[in-house]
This record gives structure tokens, sequence and C-alpha cells, in this order.
């Protein structure tokens, strides 16, 4: 499932061969943004990003169990990103070891747009 939002999220195998690495960019338009529409576009970006994930639309569990992980990192990101201490030209890398998460990630990643 492909939701739009203000990261753009790559994912890989990390060079020991556990788990899954997540590469997290800001996109160039999220970054041109002032403080203050960051904060509400991020704010925006979690609402959808919640409200796909308690749907009862077609999303299948491992797609929402995908989107609960992003959602969590999102919401730790979520003060920086208010207050502006957060470099988001900076790219975030995350390693997944727990094999149920990084497969619900990779097939959240892999699905095509709805």
């Amino acid at each position: 499932m492909l939701i739009e939002g203000p990261m753009n999220i790559t994912i890989s195998d990390p060079a020991d061969g556990q788990g899954k690495v997540l590469v997290i960019l800001f996109t160039p338009e999220f970054q041109a943004l002032s403080l203050e529409e960051q904060g509400k576009q991020f704010q925006d970006y979690m609402t959808l990003l919640s409200g796909h994930m308690h749907s009862t639309d077609s999303v299948d569990e491992r797609n929402r169990a995908g989107m609960a992980i992003i959602y969590q990192f999102a919401d730790q990101l979520l003060p920086h990103i208010i207050s502006g201490d957060l470099a988001l030209e900076e790219r975030i890398v995350l390693q997944i070891r727990q094999a149920s998460q990084a497969v619900a990630l990779t097939d959240l990643l892999a699905s095509k747009p709805n």
C-alpha cells in the first residue's frame, strides 16, 4: 500500500543479514516548508496513517502491522519536527531485527498503490 507523505522510506538487507534496514529521507518539498507547515503536514500524515491502520477496508494484517511500526517511529519524530531540532536533510537509518516486523515492513513498502 502506498501512502504518500513527507518521508521516502526504502528497505534493504543489512550487512549482517539479520532483519531489515530502513532508510528514511524527508522529501525536498517537506524540507522547503516553514517549521509550522512541517509540523502540520507531519501531523496530517500521522492522522492519515492512523486512519488506514484502523480502517475496515482491504488493508491486510501485515500491512497494518507495517503501518503501526511507521506510525510509532513517526510519533517519536513529531516533537523534534515541531521544535525544528531535527536535521531534515540527513538520512535516518533504522535496523529492524525482529523477523515479523521486518516482514510486515517489507510487505507494506513493496505493495502496489491502491
